[in-house]
């Protein structure tokens, strides 16, 4: 009798630890690719990847300025919300968020003189919070890859 139940148990056992391995239910070639899902299913999965990244730097570093809205506050820190000169330049407002900015910025038509000061300290940093503005608060405009920021130079931070 404890020999039966040893058994059943150590078949019953091999039988679950080889269905969550997958077990060969499918041949390799008769599986089905998983679609993402999701805001962001239309986008690259190296990119996708990113977005969480690019949540948390916005949450931390942005909506000071920018609010969580991603519309800033008028007159002193420009919209991200549907604004022009981000989409005009992606590579540009990589740059900026990594290495600051002193230009005074025209968004949607109105003149914003506020120093940004870098925000993040690495290109993969500042291509993340991008990416997630990008296709965030109302933008669906698409992305920039770090192969398109390669050459972008960090510059050093004063001390």
């Amino acid at each position: 009798m404890k020999k039966t139940a040893l058994f059943l148990i150590s078949l019953f056992a091999i039988t679950l630890f080889m269905a969550s391995c997958g077990g060969g239910s499918q041949p390799a070639a008769e599986q089905t690719e998983v679609k993402a899902t999701g805001p962001y299913a239309d986008l690259p999965a190296d990119i996708q990847a990113m977005m969480p990244r690019g949540e948390e730097i916005y949450k931390t570093k942005c909506t000071v300025c920018h609010q969580a809205t991603g519309l800033g506050i008028e007159n002193v820190f420009p919209p991200l919300a549907k604004a022009d000169y981000l989409l005009a330049d992606k590579v540009r407002a990589v740059a900026q968020t990594l290495n600051g900015s002193k230009l005074d910025m025209v968004v949607n038509g109105k003149t914003y003189s506020q120093e940004m000061l870098p925000q993040v300290d690495t290109k993969e940093d500042a291509v993340a919070v991008i990416n997630y503005v990008l296709n965030n608060f109302g933008n669906k405009d698409g992305f920039v890859t770090m192969a398109e920021v390669a050459d972008l130079e960090v510059k050093p931070r004063k001390k």
